[in-house]
């Protein structure tokens, strides 16, 4: 029976069945999306300001103390064609992105129990807002990144073009891993928490903050065996090398997103029988 359910034909037609329900709800998707990135912050002066806000003062943080307090400098080679800067948020807002879905995703279900008892609410929307919720910042650190670029530079490099190949990919992957973490955090609820403390150290653990060169070759495997590496250096190849520095990454990242995809509809579709009685 366990190897019918993970069979790739069965995978994949419930990875199908997935995005059928997602496509048939998105107009009560889009609502929920609007309502998760600005109604949160009705009556605030700034409003839905807020939204960009958070993203990018956690980046500008991140570059600050990277830059300017350990006072790092490169670029201006082939090897390394821009500025630390441009390094850093190259690659720092694909994983700003996966963090902030992994944490909304923990809490989507627990977060609305009346609606998960509802026998004809499709409650796939519920994990869907929490990612969809997510790209809207990440598009605006993507233009920040290439404004930056135009400025310092002078130009905007041509693999630019791949940005929506790289949206695909961080689609596959956001909506894998949350629709995995909302499943597990019905049942055990310290997940939220663990997914919180890896959120910190994270940001570490990634070649987005530093060169690989940097670490200790006792140390790089780590680099290898983190699978968000590879998302992040296949955004650093489209926004700051220009060109396929890691062409690997792209094909791990595109293959590793299909699996994480078809892994978490699979568990939310077996344990979502379960959802009510656990909440």
């Amino acid at each position: 029976m366990l190897v019918e359910i993970f069979r790739p034909k069965h995978m994949f037609r419930v990875g199908r069945e997935m995005f059928d329900k997602l496509y048939t709800h998105r107009a009560l998707l889009q609502e929920y999306v609007r309502r998760e990135l600005f109604d949160m912050y009705a009556g605030q002066i700034l409003g839905g300001l807020w939204v960009f806000i958070h993203p990018i003062f956690l980046m500008m943080v991140y570059v600050f103390v990277f830059t300017f307090v350990f006072n790092a400098r490169i670029g201006g080679t082939y090897e390394l064609p821009g500025d630390y800067i441009s390094y850093i948020m190259s690659g720092l807002i694909s994983w700003l992105a996966i963090q902030t879905a992994m944490s909304k995703a923990c809490s989507s279900l627990t977060a609305s129990p009346n609606l998960i008892k509802q026998v004809i609410f499709p409650i796939e929307v519920l994990t869907g807002k929490a990612i969809f919720s997510t790209f809207l910042p990440l598009f605006v650190m993507v233009a920040i990144v290439i404004l930056y670029t135009l400025f310092t530079r002078g130009y905007i490099p041509l693999t630019v073009v791949l940005l929506p190949v790289l949206f695909f990919f961080q689609l596959l992957w956001s909506l894998g891993i949350g629709l995995i973490l909302a499943s597990m955090n019905v049942f055990v609820r310290d997940v939220r928490e663990f997914v919180q403390l890896f959120s910190t150290i994270g940001i570490f653990l990634l070649p987005a903050i530093y060169l690989p060169s940097m670490v200790p070759s006792i140390f790089r495997p780590i680099l290898y065996l983190n699978p968000f590496s590879y998302l992040v250096w296949s955004y650093q190849d489209a926004l700051y090398y220009g060109r396929f520095e890691h062409p690997w990454a792209w094909v791990v990242t595109f293959f590793l997103g299909v699996a994480l995809y078809l892994t978490g509809a699979r568990m939310f579709t077996g344990l979502k029988p379960y959802f009510a009685d656990a909440i």
